[in-house]
């Protein structure tokens, strides 16, 4: 596998590696594919915001009395942007990370069957003079890269300054694409790269459709 560009961070903790493994199962249910995604999201949320400048906003007081300096995120600056549908698996376990509640904008993308290209059916991202700096765009799988790139794109038209996108599996050509489309502004934290699409899009040896295993629409 080629090396893959410098804004692209793959994790290595050894929990994540592990709950990738039972993720990749045929015999994990549903229920358990949600709680495997959250663990994930949540390893790859600690990791990729790490970044993030902390703020002493006020002076708070412990149980017993003493006086100390109540330490915060700005979360202003942010908003969250799940793509539909199976981006919302994520959604809680980012935003249980941060001491409060960022918005949440919801871009629908899916990719037609015959040419394997995004097709953008749903998006409400409102257009107003303060829309936050930092979109954090989630999704649990890239696989060629075509949503992911349709996604920055919208994002970067949208005016945001940087782009943090989380994925819980990739496949090494679709996250080289995805990274490369806006370099500069784009940072890439993902649990798993695999080496290979088969012909359908689908990553090999990959998790399957993560979509249709985490609500249960196998067989649709």
């Amino acid at each position: 596998m080629a090396s893959l560009p410098s804004n692209v961070h793959v994790s290595k903790h050894p929990c994540l590696i592990a709950k990738l493994s039972q993720l990749r199962s045929k015999s994990t249910n549903s229920r358990d594919t949600q709680q495997i995604v959250h663990d994930i999201s949540t390893i790859l949320g600690i990791e990729a915001l790490a970044s993030l400048d902390t703020i002493e906003e006020s002076t708070d007081e412990t149980p017993l009395g003493f006086q100390y300096p109540h330490t915060t995120i700005n979360t202003t600056t942010l908003t969250l942007i799940p793509i539909l549908r199976s981006g919302l698996s994520m959604v809680d376990p980012i935003q249980s990370l941060l001491p409060h509640p960022i918005p949440v904008h919801h871009l629908g993308l899916y990719r037609e069957k015959s040419t394997l290209q995004p097709v953008e059916y749903y998006n409400n991202l409102p257009q107003s003079q303060s829309q936050p700096t930092t979109a954090i765009l989630i999704d649990p799988v890239i696989a060629t890269g075509g949503t992911a790139v349709a996604a920055i794109q919208i994002l970067r038209e949208w005016g945001v300054k940087k782009v943090i996108v989380i994925n819980v599996i990739t496949a090494a050509e679709g996250l080289r694409r995805a990274a490369e489309e806006w370099g500069e502004g784009t940072e890439f934290w993902v649990g798993g790269v695999d080496g290979e699409l088969t012909g359908g899009g689908m990553i090999k040896p990959g998790v399957g459709d993560i979509g249709d295993r985490l609500y249960g629409t196998i067989g649709k």
